[in-house]
């Protein structure tokens, strides 16, 4: 990628109600509305400097300035909070505020011209969308069915049995009904719907993990598997100093994305024919469960991605 020239940056701190601007070039910073008038006062300014616009992702604030910037053609770049933070840590700085923040955003933009990615297709975000909310009301379910079986074990009121029921037949609706709203968007286009059956075609990925896949990770079937690892937070991260090897361990990454990949990965240890060897090979060499499901889970995702770039179906005699 080109590099990108300082007086072309601007870096903003999102919240709910603010927009923190630092504009690298001459210093200077500004604080607008996180709404529609603030986010065309933005725009005017980025078409005026011809600047990238750069900003963390903030679970979901920053969707609709993004929205914005895209549709005004202005070039722009979501940043991976964690490497922000590293970035702060690697130049001594220790105080955070909104106005530090934006500056450190732009000064790591022009550091690593090459980070961060471009606001998904509409698609993709309603995808996104829908299998966070999905995520949400199958975790709230769980926390549910156990507090029921902590009330059965120690008694309670015979009352709120009733309660219970009709709160999990709610949650089973709501799911059902986002399933289904999941599935009328894949099928709303030969590529999306392409690709989930290429990724359902492996032994182990499901509907749920197809469409987390598909929503989480738009890169897939564009870079490299060692890209794809890193990209979920499955890549191995060594920690060797001198004739030290220490252990290796998994980070970063998607996590919402790596905890789907680990339960699909937990099927594919038992029933995907070569997962399956591989696994018990590592069982048989003594690795600990995590360790095995983990690899699996990396295997699982460095396939994925091949197939969607030859766009293959599964076949056992690829590992």
């Amino acid at each position: 990628m080109d590099i990108i020239s300082q007086d072309q940056i601007i870096g903003i701190d999102v919240s709910r109600d603010w927009l923190d601007v630092h504009c690298l070039a001459d210093g200077s910073h500004q604080r607008l509305a996180n709404n529609d008038e603030g986010h065309a006062q933005l725009t005017k300014v980025a078409h005026t400097k011809r600047a990238l616009v750069c900003f963390e992702a903030t679970g979901g604030q920053e969707w609709r300035l993004w929205a914005a910037l895209e549709a005004a053609g202005i070039a722009n770049r979501q940043l991976p909070p964690a490497q922000i933070k590293a970035f702060a840590t690697s130049r001594g700085t220790r105080a955070k505020t909104d106005r530090i923040d934006a500056e450190l955003i732009a000064r790591f933009m022009a550091f690593r011209p090459d980070a961060g990615r471009q606001l998904p297709h509409k698609r993709l975000r309603l995808l996104r969308a829908l299998t966070g909310k999905r995520g949400q009301l199958v975790e709230t379910r769980k926390r549910l069915l156990m507090q029921i079986k902590a009330r059965h074990r120690h008694g309670g009121e015979a009352g709120l049995e009733q309660m219970d029921v009709d709160l999990r037949a709610l949650l089973d609706h709501q799911v059902t009904m986002l399933e289904s709203r999941i599935e009328e968007v894949i099928n709303t286009t030969a590529e999306l719907n392409g690709t989930a059956n290429i990724l359902r075609s492996i032994p182990g990925i499901g509907p749920v993990a197809s469409t987390m896949l598909i929503a989480e990770m738009p890169e897939l079937g564009q870079v490299t598997g060692e890209q794809a690892a890193a990209l979920t937070g499955l890549a191995p991260i060594a920690h060797d100093s001198g004739a030290l090897r220490g252990k290796r361990a998994i980070g970063g990454g998607r996590r919402m994305l790596r905890h789907v990949l680990f339960q699909a990965a937990l099927v594919a240890s038992h029933h995907n024919p070569v997962l399956k060897i591989f696994a018990d090979r590592l069982r048989q060499a003594g690795k600990p469960h995590k360790v095995v499901i983990t690899a699996v889970a990396r295997k699982l995702v460095t396939i994925a991605n091949a197939l969607c770039k030859t766009q293959t179906k599964w076949a056992p005699q690829i590992t």
